[in-house]
């Protein structure tokens, strides 16, 4: 098996862990990035010493909160300095996750992620883009901002994916090094079904011990978007990895 050295910027988040533990299970050479491995991809520090020797950059950083003008500052900055380090270590291609449904986004973070994909696209280095739905690890984190002792969660329709499942199609985009096929759109990873959030969160709530409520999503952003289906995969999408009943079976 020809093996490649990969550079993972944001390889301690949530995506980022699974990246890296399935390119080291494929047996390739992982430099993991971010702030507790010494690289910083806003400041640049550490950059140009971890990509000596890279073939591909895997760009799966991502900022913390949903402020959309704190994270498309983010995905600006962190994007420029992994291209521009990237092209000064000859690194061949970088791949970038972001989030089905971008491109309708008009407010929040996931309207910040269409800077980050033009950023990756518009930069020196050639750039891949895969689009995600909302991982299922992202169900614990809405209920974890719940105000109160209630979790008010909207009932809009979703199609969530596994991170394990993103990482492993992530890392099949990025092994491949052909180009795009001119025209072609811009592939997506979701789950195996629609899935209404507040089901979802009801399923986990149910073994926390949280009570959970279903809301209209009033107040979200573009919620009236993802209440049509707009940031749910397109007809072009892979659909992979286990429900979330399958995946939440597995934890508890």
């Amino acid at each position: 098996m020809s093996t490649s050295k990969f550079a993972v910027a944001g390889a301690t988040g949530r995506l980022g862990r699974h990246v890296v533990d399935v390119l080291t299970e494929r047996g390739h050479h992982v430099v993991p990035m971010s702030r507790a491995t010494g690289v910083d991809v806003i400041t640049g520090e550490g950059l140009a010493d971890a990509l000596i020797g890279v073939d591909v950059i895997i760009d799966v950083a991502s900022w913390h909160a949903s402020d959309q003008e704190a994270a498309t500052t983010f995905f600006r900055t962190a994007t420029g300095n992994l291209h521009e380090a990237g092209r000064r270590a000859d690194v061949d291609r970088i791949v970038a996750v972001s989030i089905i449904g971008t491109d309708k986004a008009t407010a929040g973070f996931v309207a910040a992620q269409q800077v980050h994909e033009e950023a990756n696209l518009s930069g020196p280095l050639p750039a891949r883009i895969l689009r995600a739905a909302q991982f299922h690890e992202f169900v614990g984190q809405l209920l974890d901002w719940r105000q109160g002792d209630i979790a008010r969660i909207p009932a809009l329709p979703t199609q969530l994916v596994a991170c394990r499942t993103v990482a492993e199609t992530l890392i099949d985009l990025a092994a491949d090094p052909a180009p795009p096929d001119p025209g072609a759109p811009i592939p997506e990873i979701a789950g195996p079904r629609t899935e209404i959030m507040s089901e979802a969160a009801e399923l986990l709530g149910a073994r926390r011990g949280i009570k959970v409520v279903g809301v209209d999503g009033s107040g979200m952003p573009d919620a009236d978007i993802a209440a049509a289906g707009g940031f749910l995969p397109s007809p072009h999408a892979k659909l992979a990895g286990p429900t979330f009943r399958e995946w939440l079976d597995t934890r508890f």
